[in-house]
C-alpha cells in the first residue's frame, strides 16, 4: 500500500512563517509536520508518495528518498488546482490501494489503520460537536457513505470528513472525469460523488482521535502544545550546569546547554545545540530550536524558538512563535494578554480572525530584529526580515508583502 501526502500548498494563511519555508516543514515539537504525518502512516504503507509545489526542493532535502525505510517518492503539482489534482499527480507512480493524507493535519497512526483496514475505498469521519464548519457524511442503511455536503446550514449528521481518504488506482480515471466545481478547483469529494453515481461502495472509517489543521500560526501553538502533552518522561542528555532546577517532563537533546540557575518547568524540550541561561525561565509547552539561543534573565513560555533564533537578556516571550534567526535585542517584551481579557485576534490573509486564544503573542518571521527595549502587542505579525528601532512599541501587523 502506497501512502500519498499532498504536501503542495503555499500556506498563505500562516504568513509569515510560511514566507521561506513551505507549511510542512514548520516545526512540532523535535520534528516537521510532514514527518509527523509520515510517521502516522508508516505502519500501514509499503512507501510514500509526496505531492510537492510551493519549494518542493526544501521538502525534498528535508525528508529524502526513503522514510523510515520506507522509499519516498516525489511528484509536482506545479499549478495547485485542488485536492482532485493534487492525488491526480500520483498516477504515474502509484499502481495498488492507497491512503491520502494531508501533509499539514496532525493525526494518530490510527487514522491511516482505519483507513487500510476498511478495504476498497474510503472516507475517514469523526464526530463533532457542531458540523456546520466542515465537509458532513451522510450514511446509508449500510454504514457506506451516502454523500457529503460542504458546510450545510443543517447538518443531516455529526460526522465531519477528516479529508484523508483510501482509494484504488482505478481512482484515477474518475479524477480525469472530475468536472470543476464552483470554486473554479478539481475537489475529490467531487470525484467520489463520481463513484457513488456509478454504484460504486464507499466504506467511512470511524476516527475518534487527533484532528488537528495546521494552517494558521496560533494552530501551531496548539499542535505544539498537543505534542508535549504526551511526553512522559524527562532526559537529560545534554550539559545541565549546577543550580539548575528541572520539572519535567523536559526533553535537553544531546549538544544542548542549561546554564546555571536555570529552571525548566515542563512539557519543554531543547533541541540539539541550544543555549539556555543562565538564570533563564523556560515553562508551558516550549521548544527551543537547535542552536537557539535563550540568554540572562529572560522567560520563555508556551512559545516555538525555532532554530538559530536568539532572545537576548532580560526579556519575556510568551505564546509566541519566533522564526529561523529571528534575534531580539535585550529588554525585548511580548504581551500575550488583551486588557479586556477577550480572546486575541490576528490578521490571516488580510482579514481579523478571532483566534479562540486568551493568551497569544507573537508571530515573527524569519531573520526579524528588535531593538533593545521593544514591547510588542498580543497578536502580532512581524514579516521576515523586519527591525524596530530601540524603544519601540509595536501595536500593528510589520509585514513584508
Amino acid at each position: 500500500m502506497y501512502g500519498v501526502v499532498l504536501a503542495a500548498g503555499r500556506g498563505t494563511r500562516m504568513r509569515p512563517l510560511t514566507d521561506r519555508r513551505p507549511k510542512p516543514l514548520l516545526p512540532v515539537g523535535d520534528r516537521p509536520l510532514l514527518a509527523r504525518v509520515l510517521d502516522a502512516a508508516a505502519a500501514v504503507v509499503d512507501a510514500f508518495v509526496v505531492v510537492t509545489g510551493y519549494r518542493g526542493a526544501d521538502i525534498r532535502e528535508a525528508i529524502g528518498d526513503s522514510y523510515r525505510g520506507r522509499p519516498v517518492h516525489f511528484v509536482e503539482q506545479a499549478d495547485p488546482q485542488g485536492t482532485a489534482h493534487a492525488v491526480g499527480q500520483a498516477a504515474p507512480v502509484v499502481d495498488e490501494r492507497f491512503v491520502v493524507l494531508n501533509g499539514d493535519v496532525l493525526v494518530d497512526p490510527s487514522l491511516p489503520r482505519a483507513l487500510a483496514d476498511a478495504g476498497g475505498t474510503a472516507v475517514a469521519a469523526t464526530e463533532v460537536a457542531d458540523p456546520r464548519s466542515y465537509g458532513v457524511v451522510s450514511t446509508a442503511p449500510d454504514g457506506t457513505l451516502a454523500g457529503i455536503v460542504e458546510k450545510p446550514a443543517d447538518p443531516p449528521t455529526s460526522l465531519a470528513n477528516v479529508g484523508c481518504y483510501a482509494f484504488e488506482p482505478d481512482v484515477f480515471e474518475y479524477i480525469d472525469r472530475t468536472p470543476v466545481s464552483d470554486r473554479g478547483e478539481y475537489e475529490i469529494t467531487t470525484t467520489l460523488a463520481r463513484l457513488l453515481d456509478d454504484g460504486r461502495p464507499v466504506s467511512v472509517a470511524s476516527y475518534d482521535g487527533t484532528w488537528l489543521d495546521v494552517g494558521r500560526p496560533w494552530e501551531l501553538l496548539t499542535a505544539t502544545e498537543t505534542v508535549l502533552d504526551t511526553l512522559e518522561e524527562t532526559r537529560l542528555e545534554g550539559t545541565v550546569e549546577p543550580n539548575v532546577q528541572v520539572h519535567g517532563p523536559v526533553v535537553v537533546e544531546p549538544g544542548a546547554r542549561l546554564r546555571s540557575g536555570t529552571y525548566v518547568d515542563g512539557p519543554a524540550v531543547i533541541r540539539s545545540g541550544a543555549d539556555v541561561g543562565p538564570n533563564a525561565y523556560v515553562r508551558g509547552a516550549t521548544v527551543v530550536g537547535p542552536d537557539a539561543r535563550v540568554g540572562n534573565a529572560v522567560e520563555v513560555k508556551n512559545t516555538v524558538v525555532m532554530r538559530d533564533a536568539s532572545v537576548g537578556h532580560q526579556s519575556y516571550v510568551g505564546d509566541s512563535v519566533l522564526g529561523r534567526g529571528v534575534n531580539f535585542g535585550a529588554g525585548t517584551n511580548v504581551a500575550n494578554l488583551r486588557h479586556d481579557d477577550a480572546s486575541v485576534r490576528l490578521t490571516v490573509k488580510d482579514t481579523r480572525v478571532d483566534t479562540g486564544r486568551r493568551k497569544l503573542g507573537a508571530i515573527v518571521g524569519d531573520g526579524a530584529k528588535t531593538g533593545i527595549n521593544t514591547s510588542i502587542n498580543a497578536g502580532v505579525r512581524l514579516g521576515v526580515g523586519e527591525r524596530t528601532a530601540p524603544g519601540a512599541v509595536v501595536s500593528r501587523d510589520r509585514m513584508n508583502e
